[in-house]
């Protein structure tokens, strides 16, 4: 086989990578700058540009070791980052490659289709195969050392020409319109691999910080026992409950209740990994980030603290995203604990046996959180078990772009369909210790969902660019059936904490009586 030099080299896989797997970024780049004759040669700039940072930042990483480890290692993430870019429009950020590294199995193989397979074989294998086969021609130390240079600045020279050249049209693309570096690759995932390593690892070491260590609960006079539950949902947006005003009868169970329906609560983010650490953190979401989440106890280690309160988290999710690290914790996407399962383990499943852990403590209150499966996407038509499949026809594959609006839809409100009557039956668990105990429902789901809105599914967008129906979230209160309506004030996740404590008449420094919703 041909030598080929390294610099050379780098500048064809730059071009690969400008051509077949920026199609995302482009597609974007155009809805906002037309495609006519006075952008054209504007958007033909931004592809030499991206050419040629690529060339830049390779070429300052090469060497005789590492050239084809870090090309063959790029472009096959790239080419995981180019289908889900392409097919769900999502963009690979800090927050979405922790939603990624904290997604177990199970929830993997939902995505997976011959079309990534496709995308990987063609855009990461098989030119990854080409770069491990071909010889590439090193010089000596001071021959190669010059040609970094020259290259180097070369790059540099047409990047600094290219924004001199068009500065009216570079000055709007980086103050206006920042989202749109998003979906360049492999460049953004790069970068929020380093945000993603500096977020999680730097400047800690590695000490739990305890609060709410003077947190008693304020008993008064004849009270009873409190049990109480609180449901994680899974990616139900509010607009999709019918108890907020949404044309199908998604909560056919829950409107016979006397419930009180929040009907503007938003989320603290567009995905499990943040919303859920997030929602039971002290630090609101403007302040919030994943150190805190994991370094920093949270609402259930201060209930804990009281010694009178005892906590249950089960889950069939993934997991508690640390929430649950220091209280019981029982997985439930699994048979051996899960005696509803079937194609997958159904979320009602975490109501049986709860009694035995009521029992156990029947001197303390409790809280038992379910973390649901609720309406994990893509695959939405393995969300609900068949009898729930009131709404035809449906998307049967996670490809939601093979699939109608309206298929799509009727999947996803199926799998609403199921929460309600999840809902429901946990109501009616609490009703039978209602006589002599404190019983209360709080449902509130970790985040909203895109359904093929202008283009977008799933969630996962930064916060600041996500449509209104990922971070609108579903929530509702059944407090023992005593009152009954629709609040509309404006509340969010960070009011969960607050309303803990509250509901437990847990006394603590910690607590915000202003952010406490009851």
């Amino acid at each position: 086989m041909r030598k080929i030099g390294q610099y050379r080299l780098i500048i064809l896989v730059a071009i690969f990578f400008v051509i077949f797997d920026n199609v995302s970024f482009f597609k974007n780049t155009i809805k906002v700058y037309s495609f006519d004759s006075e952008n054209i040669a504007f958007l033909f700039s931004l592809a030499v540009l991206l050419v040629s940072f690529i060339v830049f930042l390779f070429s300052l990483l090469s060497s005789k070791y590492t050239t084809k480890a870090i090309l063959i290692f790029t472009l096959i993430v790239s080419s995981f980052t180019n289908y889900f870019m392409n097919t769900y429009h999502v963009v690979i950020d800090s927050s979405m490659l922790q939603n990624a590294l904290q997604t177990d199995m199970k929830e993997s193989l939902d995505l997976f289709s011959l079309k990534m397979v496709a995308y990987i074989f063609f855009f990461g294998l098989l030119p990854s195969f080409f770069i491990y086969r071909v010889k590439i021609e090193y010089g000596n130390f001071k021959r190669e050392f010059i040609s970094k240079v020259k290259i180097v600045l070369i790059s540099l020279g047409v990047i600094v020409v290219i924004l001199f050249s068009f500065s009216k049209f570079y000055t709007s693309f980086f103050r206006e319109h920042k989202s749109l570096r998003y979906y360049t690759n492999p460049t953004y995932w790069m970068y929020s691999i380093g945000k993603y390593v500096g977020n999680t690892f730097a400047g800690t070491d590695g000490k739990l910080q305890a609060i709410g260590l003077d947190a008693v609960v304020v008993k008064e006079k004849e009270s009873k026992r409190k049990i109480i539950i609180l449901v994680v949902g899974e990616a139900a947006r509010a607009d999709r409950f019918s108890l907020n005003g949404y044309s199908k009868e998604t909560n056919p169970l829950l409107k016979n209740e006397n419930i009180v329906n929040y009907t503007n609560i938003s989320s603290c983010g567009t995905s499990t990994a943040v919303s859920v650490p997030c929602m039971f953190s002290l630090s609101c979401k403007d302040d919030f980030n994943y150190k805190k989440g994991v370094l920093v106890e949270n609402v259930v280690d201060v209930l804990e603290h009281t010694k009178e309160i005892k906590v249950l988290w089960r889950d069939n999710n993934s997991d508690s995203k640390g929430v649950a690290l220091r209280v019981n914790f029982e997985n439930f996407r699994t048979s051996k604990n899960n005696p509803i399962c079937d194609d997958e383990c159904r979320d009602e499943g975490m109501l049986i046996g709860l009694d035995s852990f009521i029992e156990k403590y029947a001197n303390k209150d409790i809280l038992i959180i379910l973390h649901q499966m609720g309406n994990h996407g893509p695959a939405y038509y393995k969300r609900y078990p068949k009898k729930f499949e009131k709404f035809t026809p449906v998307c049967e594959t996670n490809q939601l772009e093979n699939c109608s609006v309206e298929e799509i839809s009727n999947a996803y409100d199926n799998a609403i369909l199921y929460t309600d009557y999840f809902l429901s039956k946990t109501i009616n668990f609490l009703k039978s210790y209602s006589s002599n105990n404190e019983t209360k429902m709080i449902y509130i789901s970790d985040h909203g969902e895109s359904l093929g809105e202008n283009g977008l599914y799933l969630h996962g967008l930064p916060y600041f660019m996500a449509p209104t129906c990922q971070t609108h979230v579903a929530a509702l209160l059944w407090d023992g059936g005593k009152r009954k309506g629709n609040i509309d004030t404006e509340y969010s996740h960070d009011n969960l904490f607050h309303t803990l404590l509250g509901l437990f008449n847990v006394k603590t420094v910690v607590y915000d009586k202003t952010k406490d919703i009851l």
